[in-house]
């Protein structure tokens, strides 16, 4: 008898350790992962990069420029005197891009601004891959448009490499500020940063994405 007992406990044993074991992986499961829209690139893929060949003539797909990053920085001068506003910024810039943004500190010291090299003075952060689709396709059809009397961008602001910066007064343009909570209206840079090796190309590439530009005053030649 005593020998059945013992087998019998060892079964119960076995079972009970199946069982725990079950709840143990139903517990540890997760959904997938969702990823990060990536409309704007398939749109690249599709309709981008033919389009842009057959305007420049590319001899080859790798010769067409593409998006490599966005770099959003906020400048916050108010920052020296008092942190707290530096570290609101902070947390309303990682709520925009949807990525922690770090902190900048002053490269040397301007007297005349009561700075000094070090001090803590503005955020930034560096969006790249799907982040920066992301990020694009919303700057473009949520944020801008709800800039007060807005008309369009310039075409002034490339920097001669192929590189685009706009200026942003007020971060409340974007959805994901709760303005009732906003204590501070605070502006922004906003850099995108392409492989093309002139701004005419630069420019018809931002366009293709959506960009609102004014009209073209780029020369060309």
């Amino acid at each position: 008898m005593a020998e059945k007992k013992t087998k019998k406990d060892t079964a119960d044993k076995k079972g009970k350790s199946k069982a725990g074991s079950g709840k143990k992986s139903k517990q540890k499961s997760t959904a997938p992962e969702i990823k990060i829209p990536t409309r704007l690139f398939d749109y690249y893929k599709s309709d981008i990069i033919p389009q842009l060949m057959k305007t420049f003539s590319y001899s080859n797909v790798m010769m067409v420029p593409k998006l490599s990053k966005i770099v959003i920085n906020m400048g916050v001068g108010d920052a020296v005197a008092d942190s707290k506003i530096l570290e609101e910024a902070n947390k309303e810039l990682d709520v925009i891009a949807g990525q922690k943004p770090s902190i900048r500190k002053a490269k040397k010291s301007i007297s005349n601004f009561k700075l000094r090299e070090g001090v803590n003075i503005g955020t930034m952060v560096t969006l790249r891959r799907e982040r920066m689709y992301e990020f694009l396709d919303r700057l473009v059809n949520v944020a801008l448009p709800r800039v007060r009397d807005f008309r369009g961008l310039s075409d002034k602001s490339f920097d001669g490499r192929g590189n685009f910066t706009l200026g942003i007064k007020e971060q409340i343009i974007f959805p994901e500020i709760d303005f009732d909570k906003v204590t501070r209206v605070m502006g922004m840079d906003i850099t995108l940063v392409t492989t093309a090796k002139t701004d005419n190309e630069s420019y018809e590439l931002l366009k293709a994405f959506g960009m609102p530009f004014i009209k073209k005053e780029i020369k060309t030649a």
